[in-house]
Order: C-alpha cells, then structure tokens, then sequence
C-alpha cells in the first residue's frame, strides 16, 4: 500500500522597492523577513542534516557552504510551523507539512498572508517615496525565473524509473488546470501572446538535479527531510505559484494521487511521449488546449487526452481502495475541471488562475485595441499577482464573488497562527509559541533547546506523522518550560 502522503508547497515571491536606487532583492528580502510582525522565533537554521546534492539515481554532488546569512539573520519559524526565510535573493514560505490536499492549500494561502504582513511592516523602513511591492508569480519578465515548489513524501521501495515513466507525462499535461498564465514568452522560447505557465519556458531536461539552471520535469534531489530509510520526498520544482485555492487544491491533490498510484502499481502502460520538454513548451503555449504533441507509439494527443487517461486509471485506483471524503471531493473537481476544459477553457475562470487572467487581459484587449505585445497587458499580468490586497487583480474577482474560494477569511486568519495538528508541525509550531527564547535552531527533522545544561538538547522528528496534537499535546501542556518538556522526552545531546 502507498505512504499516507504528507505534502506542502515552498513558494519565493518577487520582490521590488519601486523609486529606490540601486535597489538589492537580498537586502529587501532579508527586511521583509526580520520585519514579520507575527509570532516567531528568529533562530538558526541548522543545515546539519540536509544534503541537496544527493541524487535519488544514488550520486552525490558536492555543494557549496551555506551563506552565514542564510543561516541566521533571515530565517524565521513560525507559531504554525512554516519557515519564513530568504533563498536566492527572494523571500520564501514553506508551509508546514500538512496530511491532505484541502490543509495543504490551506497553508499555501495563509502564506500570501504572512507575506502581506511581512511587508507591510517592512515598508516602514523606506523612504517616504519609495514602496515595496511583491508577488506571488515565477517571472520578473526579464528572463529571470523563481521557484514555487511542492513537496510529497514517498517510499524509498517505489522504484525511481516507475515515477519518471509515469509521472512524466502527468507533468507535462498537469499545466492545463496547474498555470497561473502569463503574457509572453521567455527563455529563447518561440513567441507566444499569451501562454498557461509562467515556468514551462525555463524548463530544459526530462530528469535532473539542478532546481535553477537546465531545470528537469522530474527533480531528482534525495533530500526527506525524514527517516532516509524509508521515506523520499519528492521534490517538484515544474509548477506556478498559484493564487486559486482551488486550484492549488486541484494541483496538489492530483499529483498525490497519480503518486500513491505509482506507488501501488496501479500504472499498467502510461503514455509515452516522444519529447516531453519539447510537449512542455507545446502544451503551454496552446490556451485552446487542441495542440497535440506525438507519442512513442506513433500517434498524436493532447493535454486533455492524457489527463483524462490518468482520471480513469487514479480515480478507479482510489476508488477501489477507498479514500476520505477529502480525496472523494478532490476527484469530483478533478473530472468538472476537465470536462469544463473540453467544454470550453473559459468555463474554467471563477477556479483557475490562467483563464481568469486570459478573461480579464481579452477585455483589456477588446477594449482598447491592444496586441498582446502591448506594455499595459504585461502590467496587468504582473498586477494579478500582487500580494496588497488593495492592489490585485485576483482579489477584485474573489471580492466581487467571480473566483471560488475554498476557505473563508477566519480559517485562513487561523492557519497564519496555528499548526497543522496531524503532522509534527504541530509540535514545531507550538515549541515555537511557547519556548521561544529556549529554541535555538530548528530544521524539518529537529529542533535544538538550549536549557541551561553545558550542552544544548536535540529533540529529532523524523518521522513527519508523529509529533501530532494526539501524541504531545497532553505533554506540552504539561511542561511549564522546554527544560521538562526535553526531559519528558529524554532529548539527545546536540
């Protein structure tokens, strides 16, 4: 049987000061990150366990030191078990883990929150003229692309090759209901008006290491975060930072399932496609979604084709083992949003984000006369993402109800403050609400205290559904400091 999938997103933002000269993205970044207004601990990073050059096809590339900045200054852990940081000049939010797709959506969004807070605390170290601005997109429209990344957990027994063949094509064809959209074309890539991705032009290898330069479909890093033993996390770095819940629901979801499928064996054939870099680029370029790309059997399909072969397969594979509710919903939205898109894609724009833009920017368009090539139309895709409520496109649709929600504003206000309890990030989460000046460095699988003993006390999590509100609450309760908490624990030296 498959792993109960634990999953979470990891999204850098653009970031800019608008009227500030000689404007450094690390500089703004490291502001918006130490400004956090939120409850928090400020602490160490401690990067003792991790190792992103370990390849899941058994090599191991050495990488360089880790920044000291990195590793202090600008890194934050948050009360509902998310870390705040800067990565490659960007600020970045990586949920907690979470144990279900709606949660994981959930955290994606209460992060657009804690950026907007974030920023605006920040913005009072500026000049009177100068304004921060940040967006939740993967373009600056200058050649330049930045990461939203998902994460699942897997079994180390799934055979590497199965998840290449069969999460490929997946992949490939996901960006009909997984794009945020985008005027343009980048990357040498051939011109286009307008495309579904922001990130399929940057795209340049069918399997890889690297996460920023010759990007891969398939993400090889070896890096759980967990009990290496048994557990891969999958890293997915081919995918838009979404700002649709539903979507974001839809994305994350789907790729759970095709997962414990792969997982299970349940793949008799998958679809073979001949050139799936160059079908990546092909699907994101074609808002019609009636271009078909060639398979190794000789024949021609689209995007749509696939998808709907990996429904029928997924859908009957959980079915038949049977799923929670949570899941039921996920494949009933998974089967309307595909049927809307062979319907007609623009049925599709109150839950995805890149027919909401293509409506809004065709209206523009028609309006004014403008080609796609035309300045306003490339600022009008840059304003959808903006974080400042009172500045985005996307929350004018969901304000005046043209955008499905899947929470409301006080379960989002909740999920900014309050851990998941059914991962160990709600143990992370509430050490860091109640033993903040005891907690001293922190990463995915561990948490160092200092409590006032000659050394310092490692308490290890490495195994992501333990730590939950059922196994510690009762226990943290209990402890009126970290001292009798790591006790209770019998935590190590560290």
């Amino acid at each position: 049987m498959a792993l109960r999938k634990v999953l979470g997103t990891e999204t850098e933002f653009g970031i800019t000061v608008l009227n500030q000269p000689g404007f450094n993205p690390i500089v703004a970044s490291s502001a918006v990150v130490n400004s956090y207004p939120g409850n928090a601990s400020r602490i160490r990073w401690s990067f003792d366990e991790e190792s992103p050059g370990r390849d899941l096809r058994g090599t191991e590339v050495r990488t360089a030191a880790v920044a000291e900045p990195d590793a202090g200054l600008v890194n934050t852990v948050l009360t509902n078990g998310a870390r705040l940081y800067v990565d490659h000049a960007h600020p970045e939010y990586s949920s907690p883990e979470c144990s279900d797709p709606r949660t994981a959506a959930l955290y994606d969004k209460a992060g657009e929150r804690v950026m907007v807070a974030a920023v605006g605390a920040a913005q009072k170290l500026l000049g009177q003229d100068e304004r921060m601005v940040v967006h939740k997109n993967n373009s600056d429209g200058k050649g330049n692309s930045y990461g939203a990344h998902e994460n699942y957990l897997i079994s180390r027994l799934t055979p590497f090759g199965d998840i290449v063949r069969d999460l490929t094509p997946f992949f490939v064809t996901r960006q009909v209901f997984t794009g945020a959209g985008k005027v343009g074309a980048e990357n040498g890539r051939p011109r286009v008006g307008f495309q579904l991705t922001q990130r399929a032009d940057f795209f340049e290898e069918q399997v890889g290491l690297e996460t920023t330069l010759k990007r891969p479909i398939i993400n090889t890093r070896d890096e759980p975060h967990a009990d290496a033993s048994r557990y891969r996390r999958l890293h997915v770095i081919i995918g838009d930072a979404n700002l649709s819940e539903v979507q974001t629901f839809l994305k994350l979801g789907t790729t759970a399932l095709v997962l414990d499928a792969i997982e299970d064996g349940a793949f008799d054939r998958t679809i073979d496609i001949t050139d799936p870099v160059h079908a990546l680029w092909t699907v994101s370029h074609d808002p019609t979604l009636s271009v078909a790309f060639e398979t190794g059997d000789g024949k021609r399909c689209t995007a749509l084709d696939v998808q709907w072969r990996y429904f029928e397969t997924v859908s009957r594979h959980a079915r038949r083992i049977g799923v929670a509710p949570v899941w039921e919903d996920l494949i009933d939205e998974w089967e309307q949003v595909l049927a809307d898109l062979e319907r007609d894609p623009m049925e599709t724009a109150d839950r995805l984000d890149w027919t909401a833009k293509l409506r809004i920017l065709e209206g523009y368009r028609r309006r004014d006369d403008l080609a796609w090539n035309h300045p306003k139309l490339r600022l009008l895709d840059l304003q959808y993402h903006d974080v400042d409520p009172n500045r985005s496109l996307y929350q004018r649709l969901v304000d005046r109800g043209a955008m499905r929600r899947l929470f409301d504003d006080a379960e989002v206000a909740a999920a900014v403050f309050d851990p998941p309890c059914d991962t160990r990030a709600f143990f992370r989460g509430s050490c860091v609400r109640r033993f903040p000046e005891a907690l001293v460095a922190a990463n995915w699988d561990s948490l160092i205290f200092d409590v006032g003993e000659e050394s310092l006390k490692r308490v290890p999590m490495m195994e992501p559904l333990k730590g939950t509100s059922r196994h510690v609450a009762e226990l943290l309760e209990a402890s009126p400091d970290a001292a009798a908490m790591v006790r209770a624990l019998g935590g190590n030296d560290g």
